[in-house]
């Protein structure tokens, strides 16, 4: 990956919020501080600069920048900010990282520690929102996951898979529903997601990732 253009001035990029998703962020951060940055790339597949002290790595589709010890996060392309949720997540990203390979097969939100006692939860905020949005509709499904990076799945009526973070990969599943059974979408994960993000974090991106499509249903 090339360098920005212009490398930014992290004195002046992104203030603490005084809320608890910022507190936790920054407790987070300070965990991270003290580690070796060339470790923690290689971990996390992300490119350290010596040079810049920051990292250089992508969140879906658009390259982020993160400052080392301090850990701000601001897009490349704008020199903006990143919202909190990919604040959030990137912190969770770079503490929980191991560098394992991805495990090649699939596994559902149930599956992961104590996942099952949320799956159902899980399940209303992400596959049934898809089901009210799209229904059999998989043409306009395919769509919005096109729009939103998504790489065709053989799985299911219609599948793809999204690459959330360097290492972190998801996929939406869709079944289209007949006169006996309804329509139904899970979201997926790599088997070896549990060694990049907590299970909380994985429910926040399956969160993520439904908006993402829902809102991209919705753009001409």
């Amino acid at each position: 990956m090339g360098k920005p253009d212009r490398w930014p001035d992290w004195n002046h990029a992104g203030a603490e919020r005084s809320d608890p998703l910022s507190e936790r962020v920054s407790v987070l951060h300070a965990t991270l501080r003290d580690s070796d940055p060339h470790l923690l790339a290689e971990r996390t597949g992300a490119e350290y600069s010596d040079d810049q002290r920051a990292f250089r790595l992508r969140v879906w589709e658009d390259e982020v920048i993160v400052s080392f010890p301090d850990f701000v996060a601001l897009n490349a392309a704008s020199g903006r900010p990143v919202n909190d949720f990919v604040r959030a997540l990137l912190a969770y990203y770079f503490c929980t990282a191991g560098g394992t390979p991805p495990a090649g097969r699939w596994i559902a939100f149930s599956e992961l520690p104590d996942g099952i006692f949320y799956a159902q939860a899980f399940q209303s905020y992400t596959g049934r929102e898809l089901i009210r949005r799209f229904g059999n509709d998989v043409a306009a499904f395919s769509l919005a996951a096109k729009k939103c990076g998504g790489e065709p799945l053989a799985l299911g009526d219609a599948a793809y898979v999204f690459q959330a973070l360097p290492r972190v990969i998801l996929a939406v599943v869709a079944w289209q529903g007949d006169e006996d059974f309804s329509p139904s979408y899970r979201l997926l994960f790599d088997g070896a997601i549990d060694h990049y993000l907590t299970t909380d974090a994985c429910a926040v991106l399956g969160s993520a990732l439904t908006r993402r499509l829902l809102r991209e249903a919705e753009t001409p």
